[in-house]
């Protein structure tokens, strides 16, 4: 069904998804159904992770979900870009362990500490200085950072399923074949065969085949099923208030000046982790998708940080850690989704989900790992347009490419790119000839400079 929208009023420039550009709503729709699928289980993961400071589980269930749904909706009907958000995995660790756990600030602090955050994310968005490092990151880094987001992705639903483990001796090893990696493999193979064929939803069918074989095997052996991490759901409905959570941002910790250098520590690194893990997914994704412009810049990119900066403020307000842009969000680009309705799907998923969270908290990690490792697949074939070989360009997309999975992080995958290609391109003009120099852009080399000061005092 293709479907077009008469715009060019003042509705549309504040919300573009209502413009006349063409799209296919069931597409739309399919992609937002796959994208929450692999996002599902913040659901279940983030209140486990948050709960551990002491707030309460359930109200930390209904709270990530409302967070999520409204950056979606900020996303969809602001940006009109096909991503989803949610509360951030690693931000939210950080968040739990090292600030409340770790350092003894209370949970409450935290939050205002993400709010403060969020505000300044909303300046700098304004002010177009996020806008302007997102723009300044070369092509070649760009179809790096495609690439090494598709590495990442694969190795967390590698990780997911348990086909790849810790180990103390080579950090990481090939798993056992437990039920859980061959459920992950058969559904790995169905998306491709389904693919291969053309069949449309083919990752979600994936995603929906190896849940239904979790939740048999559940049935057959539900005590090994649960050493594995599946679980069959423990009910349809339920519902909790997240009122012992919400409303607690507290400014008076920081009216102490020893609480207040702790208080801007924690700012900073949530800022530092959130930018640049926000801005290699939008940069990565819009790429496979061929969604960057004739300047290879991100469509309505000033937009999509804004909306990621009022749902991280709005989040915190509802008592979760920072929200920000999925890279699951790929999932749904590489099933068609293209406009905000996608991320409007998604969306209204969650909404339905803070109601019938047990069924999708139980969605085990063995389910998703198939989506997640096909569409690191589909990802890494971006790194064919790279100029590898031209040294000063294939260098610094190497090392973003193996940065992001190996440090398990976008955004110092980000930082070892953006590092090696301004120090490469800077030294090799010292000896070049004039008419081989090449310009680094001063927004460039101000990022090495801030990053480098970040591995040093960070």
């Amino acid at each position: 069904m293709k479907t077009t929208e008469n715009g060019n009023n003042a509705l549309t420039k504040i919300f573009p998804i209502f413009s006349n550009r063409p799209f296919d709503m069931k597409k739309e729709i399919l992609a937002g159904v796959t994208t929450f699928l692999t996002m599902a289980y913040i659901i279940a993961v983030n209140p486990s992770i948050l709960s551990a400071t002491g707030m309460p589980a359930g109200a930390l269930v209904t709270a990530t979900c409302l967070a999520a749904a409204l950056g979606c909706f900020l996303m969809g009907f602001i940006a009109d870009l096909p991503f989803g958000l949610a509360s951030g995995m690693g931000l939210n660790a950080f968040f739990a362990f090292t600030v409340v756990l770790g350092m003894g600030v209370p949970w409450e602090i935290a939050l205002t500490a993400v709010f403060a955050e969020g505000i300044i994310f909303i300046l700098l968005t304004l002010f177009k200085v996020r806008e302007a490092v997102v723009n300044s990151i070369p092509v070649n880094l760009k179809l790096a950072v495609t690439g090494g987001i598709g590495i990442f992705i694969a190795l967390v639903g590698f990780i997911g399923c348990g086909l790849i483990v810790g180990d103390e001796s080579t950090l990481i090893a090939l798993g056992e074949m437990t039920p859980a990696v061959v459920i992950a493999l058969v559904g790995l193979a169905i998306i491709a065969v389904l693919d291969k064929r053309g069949v449309k939803g083919a990752i979600l069918i994936g995603i929906v085949v190896s849940s239904l074989l979790a939740w048999g095997y559940a049935v057959v052996n539900p005590a090994h099923a649960q050493e594995l991490g599946i679980y069959l759901p423990s009910g349809v409905f339920k519902f909790e208030s997240m009122a012992p959570i919400a409303g607690k941002i507290d400014f008076g910790y920081i009216a102490d000046p020893t609480n207040l250098k702790v208080f801007i520590g924690v700012v900073c690194t949530f800022l530092f982790v959130d930018f640049f893990d926000t801005v290699g997914t939008l940069v990565g994704v819009c790429s496979k998708a061929d969604m960057l412009d004739e300047e290879g810049k991100v469509p309505n990119v000033g937009r999509a940080l804004l909306a990621d900066a009022l749902a991280t403020t709005a989040g915190a307000v509802m008592g979760v850690s920072t929200v920000t842009t999925f890279v699951e969000s790929s999932t749904g680009v590489i099933e068609g989704g293209r406009t905000g309705w996608t991320a409007v799907t998604v969306g209204c998923l969650f909404i339905v989900a803070m109601f019938f969270s047990p069924i999708f908290v139980a969605i085990p990690g063995c389910a998703t790992a198939p989506a997640l490792i096909y569409v690191g697949y589909l990802m890494l074939s971006a790194v064919t347009g790279i100029e590898f070989s031209d040294i000063t360009e294939g260098v610094p997309a190497f090392m973003t490419i193996a940065g992001m999975p190996l440090t398990y992080s976008i955004g110092d995958g980000l930082t070892l790119g953006v590092l090696s290609y301004v120090v490469l391109n800077l030294l090799y003009n010292l000896i070049a000839k004039k008419e081989d120099r090449k310009k680094v852009s001063i927004v460039m080399v101000l990022l090495a400079i801030l990053f480098s000061l970040k591995l040093i005092f960070m």
